[in-house]
């Protein structure tokens, strides 16, 4: 996980909600510059996105870039406040009655937005300063939660700890499809290579006994040697009664 650090917070509220007219002289806005630091990050990683890439990208100097971005700390707080801001481009949380549809809405565009852009699933949180982008996205989510009975510590509790399980999740099944070789779908190839080995250096089997039945009926199932995403679904759906639960104690 990477550390936030090094952000000038009052030169970023000042980026984040001023105007953004595009320069006459280079065409360039701040708009602009941070969805192209958006797409290489998605296409490269964090670590490509570097002031001398982007102005070279954006066929300007890198000293006309610093007007619109401030420095990289706060070029990543701006990448993060248009990504938050985009969630809800394509997944719409809906406006029915049913509290459980919009709750895994929620989850569902934010499991999306994590396997869009990877790289915000690096970036530890710690105490940002709201975008309009972020807080836009805040203001949805809670008002998902409004009115369903919770109090308003209990929805910003709930909507945190789905957050978290999402982008968690999200995290380990990226990490998991990263370790993968490239059309590698499954783990059995590389399961039944180390097997051997790892089964010579154990032992005794029935050490973890458990663990190994466990894995065994995990990896005949699914083809994984962990599955963070069926982990995610399963997530989800004890955390959608957990709520009712709560709700409606003597019901459920």
């Amino acid at each position: 996980m990477v550390k936030r650090a090094g952000v000038d917070e009052f030169k970023l509220i000042g980026l984040l909600w001023r105007e953004s007219p595009v320069s006459p002289r280079s065409g360039i806005s701040t708009q602009s510059i941070t969805g192209l630091a958006v797409g290489l990050a998605d296409e490269e990683g964090i670590d490509a996105v570097t002031i001398r890439r982007l102005a070279e990208e954006a066929g300007v100097s890198a000293m006309a870039l610093y007007p619109h971005i401030g420095g990289r700390a706060e070029l990543v707080e701006l990448m993060l406040d248009q990504v938050a801001g985009a969630t809800y481009e394509a997944v719409t949380i809906p406006g029915s009655a049913d509290w459980r549809a919009r709750i895994t809405a929620i989850a569902e565009a934010n499991w999306a937005n994590c396997r869009a852009h990877p790289w915000i699933t690096d970036l530890a949180a710690g105490r940002p300063v709201p975008g309009p982008g972020a807080s836009a996205k805040y203001d949805a989510e809670l008002g998902a939660l409004d009115g369903i009975g919770l109090t308003d510590i209990e929805m910003e509790h709930t909507l945190t700890a789905l957050l978290c399980l999402v982008q968690g999740t999200a995290r380990a099944a990226l990490a998991a499809q990263g370790s993968r070789q490239s059309g590698e779908e499954h783990d059995a190839d590389w399961w039944s290579n180390i097997e051997p080995v790892l089964t010579a250096a154990i032992g005794d089997a029935a050490k973890f006994p458990t663990a190994a039945r466990v894995s065994r009926v995990l990896g005949a199932e699914t083809g994984k040697a962990n599955d963070p995403e069926g982990a995610y679904r399963r997530g989800i759906g004890l955390f959608l009664d957990g709520i009712a639960r709560q709700l409606d104690p003597v019901k459920e």
